[in-house]
């Protein structure tokens, strides 16, 4: 069967990019655009982004995971390190995130080195997540083969029982993750395709910004 979806396109005509007015840092220039994401009524979870790992094969996989911190040393999400994208980390700790806000015609792409948050920052977060959260990440073998038909029910009831009337612990096999960013891009869309970006690389203890065709 073929689909033909060559009429399918949108004039991107919302904003532009003020290459006079950037900031000097990255992470300052991820901020102006975060924010403005984070109040639009349109977004629904502008801290939305898509992961990407390669694994041992050379095979490269993304999903959309949550994030939960950022500063000046990167960005952080958290997730099961024994999952697919936890063991593609562990043997090659060159990842992608990216994040698009079709309602502001905005893309950011970050490519850098992902690392393990310190034990104490695991700790603090997963102390944070609604108990359901916190259960979930003791009884899922994420991204493991499981049974077609397997019951989730006893395996949450289980630990429900065994932390009752006490705090849940993290499990061993689920924290955090810091990437810390090499390269960033910024794109805004324009009309006729000709797309606004911006390149940011990391030099030094600074950033050095260029501009790329569409």
């Amino acid at each position: 069967m073929k689909q033909d979806l060559s009429d399918k396109r949108k004039n991107y005509s919302k904003n532009f990019i003020d290459f006079d007015h950037l900031a000097e840092d990255a992470i300052e220039q991820f901020k102006s655009w975060f924010d403005v994401a984070e109040k639009n009524p349109l977004i629904e979870e502008a801290n939305a982004m898509t992961v990407t790992t390669v694994e041992n094969s050379g095979k490269p996989r993304n999903r959309v995971v949550l994030l939960k911190e950022y500063n000046q040393d990167g960005f952080v999400f958290y997730t099961n390190y024994q999952s697919q994208k936890g063991k593609a980390i562990e043997n090659n700790p060159r990842v992608c995130l990216s994040f698009f806000w079709p309602a502001l015609q905005q893309q950011i792409i970050i490519t850098g080195k992902a690392e393990k948050v310190s034990e104490e920052m695991s700790d603090a977060y997963f102390a944070k997540r609604p108990r359901e959260s916190q259960v979930g990440a003791w009884v899922s073998p994420q991204s493991s083969v499981i049974d077609e038909f397997h019951d989730f029910v006893d395996d949450e009831d289980s630990i429900i029982k065994k932390y009752k009337n006490q705090e849940i612990p993290r499990p061993p096999h689920w924290g955090g993750y810091l990437v810390k960013p090499e390269e960033i891009e910024f794109w805004q869309g324009r009309p006729s395709r000709l797309h606004d970006r911006v390149l940011y690389k990391k030099k030094d203890n600074g950033w050095k910004k260029y501009r790329l065709a569409p």
